[in-house]
């Protein structure tokens, strides 16, 4: 039986002065509401919860957050409701595990429009609470850990969003080591034999990686001792196996030319040392160009600091050095978890409140992107680490993704900045909008007042703010443009009529005009009418009069029907085109079976008169038929002969087993029917989902053969198509 003892010993190691006493009780309320739930892997659900807040008590988090963390499963799996939570466990709490709980659904194998809005909701929730993003990464990480007791299917739906979003939000928020474990796991499920073949290699050589490592860390002590550094440690451990693959697949080498596969930490007291570490492992061992990078001087937007290097260490082998502060280094690990502020009375760092509003940013940038496939492209756009840091005149850093042009830069400082650049100066030498940002640049944006966004910067900018803005221009720019012209239009065509808009608006008959057009406003209409979407012909038939509307309708019917006669004529000579239904009070005309609802005899009908051929035959409900102009309906019956067929789709929904195709095939083909095509799937619940494409002579045929295939022990549905 689980224990919530060793959770409340981790806790009390840093909340000391903090009353303990809530998590007693959150664990007795989840043994008693999860108390008959089992997790994926068969064991109680409550050893997951208590994982979870162990997870985020290991991270040093606030009480309220563990807490969470416990009751994250409540409203989820509908045990508690959230003012139950509010009054057992406080408002703090109940909003913690709403947020988490309404962000649980984020599903990359799902439509675009629905991913997208899943993901706002936990942008929405991270950029309110950023505690609610740690519960949720902590959740994840416990899925994870379990995913080998899930099916196939589910395994990499999850890996999926777990290396497109979770793993790159920890990295956001500078938790590096969980950024390490969620990559791995969610490599071992999306690459299995890769993965299987780089860890079999890792382990091989574990030994000799190991001699190695001491080797260098002996090395490094007596290179620092003898320039009189001291170092608080030197570590020496693995790159984590998915930073190693995405080695060998950007460079495209072989693993065994993979040299920098442990990197080297050198942890010292101060600044100063920092420096003079550096420029003792320079003394010796030859640096890489290129891969010297000091984010001590400027820190990323987690507050990351840290000097990096690349060298040919010992053996000619490459060895990565990074070399920190004690405070820097738990900042590295722990990110904003490393300096928490949501104990009372404790300040929030200068650094953390950069991150915070760095956050808050994001969220809302993305928040201005609308459109769906937008949305989704900015989104994995902001969550990649940027990886290059050019500054302002007065110093500000900037973090930008590798190909950034003066454009991005412009944008990151102010919208109207970017809206009016023209140009940029780096290093007082002018360059042009096209121009790839390096590290290190200080950039000069020029700006004039009458410069806009042009289309063409789209092609240039690679962050999604940037790109973000110069759409919201361009297309209040074109809206702009359509409500001009839509007026210019409604007032030629109202003219015709010696009406004009302030009369519409005045005699009331412009809000009968907007409902007829299904706008919401008057420039809604002017500006959908500017760009096309209503065409003048539209217009010009809503604004008419009703008896004209009326004569005009028959007319133009009229001279539908006469084209349907005369496509008869025609195809008189196709046998395939012949029908079996006749038409009341018409002759002669060319019928067709609708594909949409394929009616057969027997179904209730109803003819519709298309443009140039002939008359459609729907059935009598179809949704299809329902929207379309009753004008052009026309009352048909069946006549057919006793030996014709007619096609009908059928759904089967039944569960899954072998030799589960052939027996329906076989109970269609007893039935006397013919299967003309047949698709099935498999869901993850292990359902067989079956369309039949199927020849019957009328609808007793088709209803008998639904039955018998009801009558098979498995099957669970059928319905037509």
């Amino acid at each position: 039986m689980s224990d919530i003892k060793p959770l409340r010993s981790l806790a009390s190691g840093y909340l000391s002065d903090v009353d303990l006493s809530p998590l007693n009780t959150a664990w007795e309320f989840i043994q008693e509401r999860h108390g008959s739930q089992f997790y994926a892997t068969g064991e109680p659900y409550v050893d997951h919860l208590l994982a979870v807040g162990s997870t985020l008590a290991s991270m040093r988090l606030d009480l309220d957050t563990i807490v969470a963390g416990l009751l994250h499963g409540t409203i989820k799996e509908h045990v508690a409701d959230l003012d139950e939570l509010k009054k057992k466990f406080g408002q703090d709490v109940a909003n913690l595990v709403d947020g988490a709980t309404r962000i649980t659904n984020v599903r990359y194998n799902s439509h675009l429009a629905h991913e997208a809005e899943n993901i706002r909701k936990l942008l929405l929730a991270m950029g309110a609470d950023i505690r609610v993003l740690l519960v949720k990464l902590a959740d994840r990480l416990q899925d994870m850990l379990s995913l080998e007791a899930v099916d196939e299917q589910e395994r990499r739906i999850k890996a999926r969003e777990t290396m497109d979003l979770y793993a790159p939000l920890a990295s956001r928020i500078g938790i590096e080591w969980l950024k390490r474990e969620l990559e791995d796991l969610a490599f071992r499920y999306l690459l299995p034999v890769e993965y299987a073949d780089l860890a079999a290699h890792m382990e091989s050589t574990m030994a000799e990686r190991q001699v190695y490592v001491d080797d260098v860390i002996h090395i490094l002590h007596q290179k620092l001792n003898a320039a009189k550094i001291v170092p608080v440690r030197i570590i020496g451990r693995p790159k984590h196996l998915y930073s190693i693959y995405k080695k060998l697949v950007a460079q495209r080498i072989p693993l065994e030319r993979v040299y920098d596969k442990v990197a080297f930490r050198i942890i010292v007291r101060t600044v100063k040392e920092c420096y003079q570490a550096l420029g003792t492992v320079h003394a010796d061992w030859t640096p890489v160009p290129g891969r010297i990078k000091d984010w001590i001087s400027a820190p990323k937007s987690n507050n990351y600091q840290s000097l990096h290097t690349t060298v040919s260490g010992p053996d000619g082998q490459f060895i990565e050095i990074q070399i920190r502060t004690e405070d820097m280094d738990r900042v590295a690990q722990e990110g904003v978890a490393a300096h928490w502020a949501y104990k009372e009375g404790q300040k929030i760092t200068s650094g953390d409140a950069k991150l915070f509003k760095e956050l808050k940013r994001l969220v809302q940038s993305l928040q201005e992107v609308e459109d769906p496939s937008e949305f989704m492209e900015s989104v994995r756009g902001e969550l990649f680490e940027p990886d290059v840091f050019a500054l302002t005149p007065s110093g500000e850093v900037r973090e930008l993704p590798h190909g950034s042009t003066p454009i991005d830069f412009a944008y990151s400082i102010h919208s109207e900045v970017g809206d009016t650049c023209v140009g940029a100066k780096i290093s007082g030498q002018i360059v042009q909008l096209k121009h790839k940002l390096q590290s290190g640049d200080i950039v000069e944006i020029l700006t004039q007042k009458n410069q806009h966004p042009r289309r063409a910067w789209l092609q240039l900018v690679k962050t999604s703010r940037a790109r973000t803005r110069i759409r919201q221009y361009l297309r209040r720019e074109e809206k702009e443009r359509s409500l001009k012209l839509g007026r210019e239009i409604c007032e030629r065509e109202l003219k015709k009529y010696d009406v004009n808009l302030k009369g519409l608006l005045k005699s009331g008959h412009l809000r009968l005009l907007l409902k007829k057009l299904n706008c919401n406003s008057l420039d809604e209409m002017l500006v959908r009418v500017g760009s096309g979407s209503i065409t003048v012909p539209h217009l010009l038939r809503t604004l008419q009069p009703e008896e004209f509307r009326e004569a005009e309708e028959k007319r133009r019917i009229a001279e539908m029907v006469e084209r349907a006669k005369r496509a008869t004529e025609a195809a008189k000579n196709e046998p395939s085109r012949r029908t079996t239904i006749d038409i009341d009070g018409v002759d002669g005309m060319l019928i067709k079976i609708s594909q949409c609802c394929r009616p057969v005899p027997g179904d209730a009908i109803i003819g519709f008169i298309t443009t140039g051929s002939g008359v459609s035959v729907h059935k009598a409900d179809c949704l299809n038929l329902k929207a379309t102009d009753p004008a052009r309906w026309l009352d048909v019956s069946w006549s057919g002969t006793p030996n014709s067929t007619y096609r009908a789709g059928v759904v089967v929904r039944s569960e899954n087993r072998k030799n589960l195709l052939a027996d329906i095939s076989g109970t269609i083909s007893a039935d006397d029917a013919n299967i003309v095509e047949l698709n099935a799937r498999t869901t993850v619940e292990n359902i067989a989902e079956i369309n039949v494409l199927i020849e019957v002579m009328n609808l007793e045929h088709l209803q008998r053969l639904q039955q018998h295939l009801l009558q098979m022990p498995e099957v669970i549905e059928v319905r037509r198509k």
